[in-house]
């Protein structure tokens, strides 16, 4: 199996289209967002992993996301994946990581130990808000 990507994002939708195929619907991809109110602060992204497992090859596998601040470990997702060989599938990861400052947490994914995708996600101070008119 194999992670064919990876992005933090708002919300996620499955659509089928003519004959047997189906769409996957990302909307709000993100690599930073203002922090709801001033650090400290805990933030939850949701992470979306798409994977692919090719004809021939083991149906199972184990999905690994660590999410690394500075070096440091500060959260860790583990699940199982069974994807059938030949197809795609997804798993969501939401890591409740949180921020003493604003800064970057990378999501470290991996299968089986295998090659590690790092996706970034900066938080970034809170945007004042617009007086309305």
């Amino acid at each position: 199996m194999e992670i064919i990507a990876a992005v933090f994002m708002d919300d996620i939708s499955l659509r089928e289209v003519a004959g047997p195929s189906t769409r996957i619907d990302l909307t709000g991809i993100q690599f930073s967002a203002a922090a709801p109110q001033p650090v400290p602060v805990t933030m939850a992204p949701h992470l979306v992993v798409i994977v692919r497992c090719a004809p021939g090859e083991g149906d199972t596998a184990a999905l690994e996301v660590r999410y690394l601040m500075n070096g440091e470990q500060v959260a860790r997702n583990l699940q199982p994946l069974q994807v059938e060989p030949g197809k795609f599938s997804y798993r969501l990861v939401r890591g409740e990581i949180d921020f003493a400052d604003y800064g970057t947490v990378e999501a470290h994914c991996r299968i089986d130990g295998g090659h590690t995708v790092v996706v970034p996600f900066t938080l970034l101070p809170p945007t004042e808000a617009t007086p309305p008119d």
